[in-house]
């Protein structure tokens, strides 16, 4: 595997999808480039990457997340660099979440998407890839040079902001999942502060808020794209912990993963 590409071993065994050895692992990378936060461990004091990471237990973190992703079967990894040709060889799924603006990247200075890396993945995902596009609501996230990706899909992001609230106003946060979905079952889902989605052929709307689209799907050549207006899947929100019990985040979280890794395994 590339070394820019750091692994995280798998805890679980296979379980589902027909994945029957090491080998056949589905591979999922997880952006830490367009993606690039970093602060003080206030134990250690070293530097160290946090939001939406794989080893983040704090409740911005992904480790629930990749625990899930281990539990049905597949091998989670970091890339801390733009996706080349020979890094989304080893992927199956990757994922971008919440691509930074510059007061939130390491350094004061965004990395942002660039024709190169829309190329690649563009490419990657005609061949079968599997690419999740998961944005944050307006001010929270960088847009302009995300939607130049998303746009090759026929997906836009908004860059605006609804299911706003206050505390503990969980209600205006909630995300009704109607009879059909192709991805969730009947589910109340908590997403707060979220961009809404423009889409074209290929792509279709999924799932909505405020009677707008907040996510879509693309069918591009063998490939899958997989859009949503917000990264509602971190520990905070899954966790069990904050919620009402009538939210199912962490049942969606568990039904997504599940489809995800069934577009690989389609393949």
């Amino acid at each position: 595997m590339n070394k820019n590409i750091l692994k995280t071993l798998a805890l679980g065994t296979l379980l589902t999808f027909g994945f029957s050895n090491a080998q056949n692992k589905p591979k999922v990378v997880l952006d830490n480039f367009f993606n690039n936060e970093k602060r003080e461990n206030k134990e250690t004091k070293a530097l160290e990457s946090w939001h939406y990471r794989w080893n983040d237990t704090s409740n911005g973190g992904f480790s629930l997340l990749g625990e899930i992703f281990q539990k049905q079967g597949a091998e989670i990894s970091t890339l801390m660099t733009a996706p080349s040709k020979n890094d989304l060889k080893n992927a199956n799924i990757y994922i971008i979440v919440d691509p930074d603006i510059d007061k939130e990247a390491y350094g004061g200075k965004a990395n942002l998407m660039d024709a190169k890396t829309i190329k690649n993945l563009e490419k990657w995902v005609k061949n079968g890839g599997v690419l999740v596009l998961m944005s944050n609501d307006n001010g929270n996230s960088e847009f302009e040079h995300f939607n130049k990706l998303a746009e090759k899909f026929g997906i836009h992001f908004n860059d605006d902001s609804i299911n706003r609230l206050k505390g503990r106003e969980f209600e205006k946060g909630a995300v009704y999942v109607k009879p059909g979905n192709e991805v969730f079952s009947e589910l109340k889902l908590y997403m707060k502060e979220v961009s809404t989605i423009s889409v074209k052929a290929p792509a279709k709307p999924f799932l909505y808020a405020e009677n707008k689209a907040i996510g879509a799907i693309a069918k591009v050549g063998k490939g899958t794209v997989f859009a949503l207006g917000d990264p509602w899947c971190y520990n905070e929100y899954i966790d069990g912990k904050k919620l009402t019990e009538d939210f199912s985040n962490y049942e969606g979280t568990e039904e997504w993963v599940k489809w995800l890794l069934k577009q690989v395994s389609e393949k």
